[in-house]
């Protein structure tokens, strides 16, 4: 998953991958914190607004959803949806009340900073590709940005009124 939006007003909570069967049903990845509730927050949008959508149904797969989606006939439909992410508004999801949670719109922007205060980038988008959250960091001199785990060893404090994140640079061991 990346999530990589700077729209605060609306959150990306979950993805279409690929079709599945001839019937229009698509494989759903949820990235919410339960993922069954992802049925409790539509309708969705794309991320340009174009298109909403509606679960009509959906169960449970082996790491997924298999969802029926409103304006979804058939196979045909369901294929251009794969890879689609979808949005909700930020005011349709609960409240976070607990250290150490956020959204991913909410690190999106901040600045990314040494302890000692040295500017190291700015966080340009979230990963998760099923072993935890990685955080992308693109460095004022440009080129390859930084990718390291969002782990509490790596990103010690985020500060989002503050706007920034303090970053401890993994040793590299040679």
């Amino acid at each position: 998953m990346r999530s990589e939006s700077t729209d605060k007003t609306r959150v990306c909570v979950a993805r279409i991958g690929a079709a599945h069967g001839v019937r229009g049903e698509v494989k759903l990845w949820s990235f919410t914190e339960d993922p069954e509730a992802i049925a409790d927050y539509g309708p969705f949008e794309t991320q340009d607004g174009k298109r909403t959508f509606e679960i009509e149904q959906m169960r449970a797969a082996k790491d997924h959803f298999v969802v029926r989606l409103s304006g979804v006939p058939d196979r045909t439909e369901a294929e251009k949806l794969t890879n689609t992410d979808l949005y909700v508004p930020r005011d349709r999801l609960p409240a976070i009340d607990e250290d150490g949670t956020y959204y991913h719109a909410d690190l999106i922007g901040l600045a990314a900073v040494s302890p000692e205060g040295i500017a190291l980038g700015k966080v340009t988008a979230l990963y998760n590709f099923g072993a935890g959250d990685l955080i992308e960091i693109a460095t004022p001199q440009g080129g390859e940005p930084m990718l390291l785990p969002f782990t509490n060893a790596v990103v010690p404090e985020v500060d989002i009124k503050g706007g920034k994140i303090t970053v401890v640079l993994p040793s590299i061991i040679e």
